[in-house]
């Protein structure tokens, strides 16, 4: 039986630290998977920031192989979670992320170039 992970023992957690740095080395399939290990034991505020995260993860994994439309359902998804998530249960800066990732989204649902837009990183 596995302990739940809320946000303290989430964050001292090494397969954590191990899923943001694939996330910011832009190992989009790889840091889905770290962040849905973690995921199915989380409890409380942790779930909904952990599948915001995996969902954009996945919403980047569709735009490196082209599918649009589903990049685009996935980054309102992640990023619909992350509105409901606790910023004091992450150690990096929630606003840049769900900025990024808003404007990453704007872009694909206006048919604009999202080659301008920053990569979402957890910094």
């Amino acid at each position: 039986m596995t302990m739940a992970l809320s946000p303290e023992p989430l964050l001292n957690d090494s397969r954590y630290h191990c899923a943001v740095d694939l996330f910011n080395r832009q190992q989009w399939y790889a840091a889905h998977d770290a962040f849905e290990e973690l995921w199915h034991e989380a409890d409380g505020t942790s779930r909904p920031l952990l599948q915001g995260i995996i969902q954009i993860s996945v919403a980047e994994y569709h735009l490196e192989c082209g599918n649009l439309r589903g990049s685009t359902l996935l980054m309102a998804e992640g990023l619909n979670h992350l509105d409901s998530a606790d910023p004091d249960d992450v150690d990096f800066n929630i606003i840049d992320l769900k900025s990024a990732v808003a404007r990453r989204l704007s872009a694909l649902q206006s048919g604009s170039s999202i080659a301008d837009q920053p990569l979402p990183c957890l910094r």
